[in-house]
């Protein structure tokens, strides 16, 4: 069963909803995508997908594996990317997250190789 956290970023990423992303986020919350520089607080996590989103079409994350240890979340996944061009390219991902007191995500961390998206 998919946690309800889990559940809203992926909802928000898969429909490209930027805002409703970062506002998953803490005020301070950091994310990294890949080797890509560390966003840093809600306006820059929100400003670095929207930069990413505008890249693509669509994507559609499916939900292999999720293991919830406290404050801590991974999920390993097959995500499915809709390039403008028409074609579609899935690659393997882990994102895995801490969540703070506030509930909300303190850091945030994508392991993935982009580059066959982008081919």
């Amino acid at each position: 069963m998919t946690s309800a956290l889990t559940a809203a970023v992926f909802h928000a990423v898969d429909t490209l909803d930027s805002k409703a992303f970062a506002g998953l986020f803490a005020h301070d919350g950091k994310t990294t995508f890949g080797n890509g520089p560390v966003l840093e607080g809600r306006e820059a996590v929100e400003a670095g997908t929207v930069g990413f989103f505008g890249m693509l079409s669509g994507m559609h994350h499916e939900i292999v594996h999720e293991w919830v240890v406290g404050n801590d979340t991974i999920v390993e996944l097959v995500v499915t990317y809709a390039r403008k061009d028409g074609r579609e390219v899935s690659i393997p991902v882990v994102s895995i997250w801490t969540v703070g007191d506030s509930g909300l995500i303190d850091t945030y961390r994508v392991f993935f190789d982009v580059a066959p998206v982008f081919a």
